[in-house]
């Protein structure tokens, strides 16, 4: 069987949901920081969508991990891509530089678990683990948001120094317990490869749509890495370019 059979196909649609989310969000946070375009990304609804992408990425994450034996190395590759991401905006934006965004966040959930996976053996205990950890992780999130510290290393588990600030931040409390609650998901649909129940698996929509994000689904992290330069490149030389030209 080859690889885009071994596939489950909604698993990356919904992946490409959130990538096609995600750039929108981006489209309108580059016209108001870089182009002067005034869009209000910080408040509703455009900020919903750019919550909605990134706790979609997570939960999809957390049901490939379920299905997956090589999450600690997969995230030490994913976090390694999030340090490339921190030096690039560190160079073009060193006030807000990404210091634990997405990728950085997603790549130590997946080592994470990938260790948690490792040694506890039985999958009662994983389970009893991952319906316990998720709800108490997000409520602990909540206060350490409204904490402040003085370290001014403890960003990664949420816990703030004063005058924090960052374009892209996702903590390991509280977002680590929305990526253990799809690991749960995908303990709880899926089993060996395949929905739980089904022995076999769903057939593909024809529709041009889905196939089209399946096809994003599958280069996600390709596509999160190029999308930022690509956008700003397109934006500068539809809203720019022209203007200077007629000088």
């Amino acid at each position: 069987m080859d690889a885009d059979k071994q596939r489950i196909w909604e698993i990356d649609a919904l992946r490409g949901l959130a990538i096609v989310l995600m750039i929108f969000f981006h489209l309108l946070v580059d016209l108001n920081d870089f182009f002067a375009y005034p869009v209000p990304y910080y408040a509703l609804p455009w900020m919903a969508v750019g919550k909605a992408s990134a706790i979609l990425f997570m939960l999809i994450s957390g049901v490939s991990c379920s299905l997956s034996r090589s999450n600690i190395r997969r995230g030490v590759k994913v976090f390694l891509y999030g340090m490339v991401v921190t030096v690039a905006t560190y160079f073009f934006v060193r006030e807000l530089y990404i210091r634990f965004g997405i990728l950085h966040f997603l790549g130590s959930a997946m080592v994470i678990w990938g260790a948690l996976d490792r040694m506890i053996r039985p999958d009662r205990v994983k389970r009893a683990i991952l319906y316990l950890c998720s709800p108490v992780l997000i409520v602990l999130g909540y206060f350490f948001n409204q904490m402040r510290v003085e370290s001014p290393y403890l960003y990664p588990l949420g816990l703030m120094a004063p005058g924090f600030a960052t374009y892209d931040y996702y903590p390991l409390i509280p977002w680590l317990g929305v990526f253990f609650a799809g690991v749960a998901i995908g303990k709880l649909c899926y089993s060996r490869g395949s929905r739980a129940g089904d022995a076999g698996r769903l057939p593909q929509p024809a529709a041009g749509m889905v196939r089209c994000l399946t096809a994003m689904g599958r280069r996600s992290l390709f596509i999160y890495i190029v999308h930022q330069p690509v956008l700003l490149a397109i934006l500068y030389l539809l809203l720019v370019l022209p203007g200077v030209l007629l000088r």
